[in-house]
């Protein structure tokens, strides 16, 4: 479903990829995810998004921003919101479905295949709109978790649909014990 000479561009939903990737028992290894994209086609973009707690002194998810930011991947951030639900528990909310959508509406002119790392059925429209302008879109999640981690309206509406678990073996690690967090930064073995 890929041509080589097409302009391509990942739109990567950080934590929608991450819980994807957890439910089914691994953890992505970045370095790998642009390689295996580059391969496909003519990678014009990788863009990640993700909210971040900017008060936490240290953040976890902080050394894979950071490693992305200086390895190919265009970071798009914004501060984490940080509340109390009606049970007393600690919540974070950090939506990127606004940002997401205006940076692949404004590239799509630029570009021939958007690759879209989220099952996230508010995407629905955004892809509908990028089909309408000629751009062909690709949805990465996984329909093998329980349960499935992708709408059904959005699975409908894209060009193409890749199942995470079949990426395994091309992009994918085991899990860290002690990753909690947006899958840690592969290991620098070449810096």
């Amino acid at each position: 479903m890929f041509y080589r000479d097409e302009r391509l561009a990942l739109f990567i939903d950080g934590s929608n990829l991450y819980a994807a990737a957890k439910a089914l028992g691994f953890d992505i290894d970045y370095k790998l995810l642009r390689t295996e994209f580059m391969r496909r086609g003519r990678l014009l973009r990788a863009m990640y998004y993700t909210a971040l707690l900017e008060n936490d002194e240290y953040s976890p998810i902080r050394p894979l921003v950071d490693w992305l930011n200086y390895n190919g991947f265009t970071m798009i951030t914004k501060p984490a919101k940080e509340f109390t639900d009606s049970m007393g528990r600690r919540k974070i909310k950090g939506n990127m479905d606004i940002e997401l959508t205006v940076d692949a509406l404004e590239l799509a002119e630029h570009l021939d295949h958007i690759v879209i790392f989220s099952g996230d059925g508010d995407f629905r429209p955004l892809v509908e709109s990028l089909q309408r302008k000629g751009v062909r879109v690709s949805v990465v999640s996984t329909i093998r978790s329980q349960p499935p981690m992708i709408a059904d309206e959005l699975r409908r509406q894209c060009d193409n649909f890749i199942e995470l678990d079949e990426l395994r073996d091309v992009i994918g690690r085991p899990p860290r014990p002690d990753s909690d967090v947006y899958s840690s930064a592969p290991v620098a073995d070449d810096e």
